[in-house]
């Protein structure tokens, strides 16, 4: 985390999920409106791919296969449930292998799956998670 002129920036993993069938996991935390991909704050001295290994399994259930994960690149955006902050997020896609089980874990509160080619929806989505949807070729 580091601090630059008021605006905060947060370490961050996150992930593009995928099913089978194409349709891209978005979750949403516990007192939020805003959902978002899997993943969450790097702890200092962490490499991002295994703080994505770590976050996926505390949050879904579901221990990843480093083989199943693609990186991304890297991308900032605005937080979407702490003002004043930013996120440096590393960025992966995973691609669930047929079979797999997602479960809502530890601060979720719920999941859903959306059709990425459109993912108009009746809730909002995070800045980030636009932005990684349009990365992921959607």
């Amino acid at each position: 985390m580091s601090k630059d002129d008021g605006i905060t920036t947060l370490r961050i993993v996150a992930a593009v999920v995928e099913r089978a069938d194409g349709r891209h996991l978005l979750v949403r935390k516990r007192g939020t409106e805003a959902f978002m991909q899997v993943g969450g704050k790097i702890e200092p001295g962490e490499e991002p791919l295994a703080a994505l290994v770590r976050e996926f399994e505390e949050e879904v259930g579901l221990r990843l296969d480093p083989a199943d994960v693609e990186s991304l690149g890297r991308f900032g955006a605005p937080a979407a449930n702490e003002p004043d902050h930013v996120v440096d997020a590393h960025a992966y896609r995973v691609r669930l292998r047929p079979g797999a089980e997602i479960a809502v874990r530890a601060e979720l509160e719920e999941l859903v799956w959306i059709d990425p080619a459109d993912p108009v929806a009746s809730y909002p989505i995070a800045p980030l998670s636009r932005d990684l949807l349009v990365a992921a070729g959607h």
